[in-house]
């Protein structure tokens, strides 16, 4: 029997290239042993058979950006390390359309960004690429975001307007906001810099209380059809 040994120094007797290059092809996703992809440098490996896939790259993995519906009930205030245990391999959409291969690679020092109130649910964004984490977080004040409020109560025939232009936060003047009735309860709210509790406050100055809120879009970023508790990948090109 041939004492099992790690899969990064079997490829680089095989290809032959050095163990670094041998690590970097299999944590890319290039490697299969015995037909499966593995990505584990560390995965040991005796008499079973090690493929390089013929197109076979040492390019560095590009960073990727991450899009998860949360769905209702999942409070993203329970901690950044819950809500990315949710990007599973099994919950990603069956209709995503981004073309990205997934590797577990892709899930290593994800930054979330835009956190969601409280109690709400729909679109979070994980990030690798610095440049998409710098949009949302340092010029978040620039990046719109709608979010659909299911309401109750009764609004003052002033209270639209009121909610568009009129309201402040902590003695604040809040900037306009584009506010509007989807339906009998439910209003779309079109801001930017949200700050947390902002859109409890507006509707509680108008009359109404907050029930469910849904984000539905960050920036030029559509949620769509992506379902709740399912996630996709930012398309190449896509833009926030």
């Amino acid at each position: 029997m041939t004492e099992p040994v790690r899969l990064a120094k079997r490829l680089a007797e095989l290809v032959p290239c050095s163990r670094r290059e041998a690590e970097l092809y299999i944590v890319g996703g290039w490697v299969m042993v015995d037909g499966q992809v593995v990505e584990e440098p560390q995965f040991k490996v005796s008499q079973q058979k090690v493929e390089l896939h013929p197109d076979a790259s040492l390019a560095p993995i590009e960073p990727v950006t991450i899009l998860l519906h949360l769905p209702p009930g999942h409070d993203a205030g329970m901690g950044d390390g819950f809500v990315q245990s949710l990007l599973t391999a099994d919950s990603r959409a069956a209709d995503d359309l981004s073309g990205i291969p997934m590797l577990k690679q892709h899930f290593a020092q994800l930054t979330p960004t835009t956190p969601l109130e409280a109690n709400a649910s729909g679109l979070l964004v994980f990030t690798q690429d610095w440049r998409v984490a710098r949009k949302l977080l340092d010029d978040a004040a620039t990046v719109e975001q709608e979010v659909i409020v299911e309401v109750a109560g009764e609004m003052g025939p002033d209270g639209l307007k009121r909610l568009n232009h009129k309201l402040s936060i902590n003695g604040r003047s809040l900037p306009p906001a584009k506010v509007s009735w989807q339906n009998e309860t439910r209003l779309r709210f079109a801001l930017k810099g949200a700050q947390p509790g902002q859109i409890a406050h507006m509707c509680n100055s108008v009359g109404l209380k907050v029930l469910t809120m849904k984000r539905i879009r960050i920036g030029r970023v559509s949620m769509a059809k992506l379902p709740p508790g399912q996630w996709r990948y930012l398309a190449p090109h896509e833009r926030f």
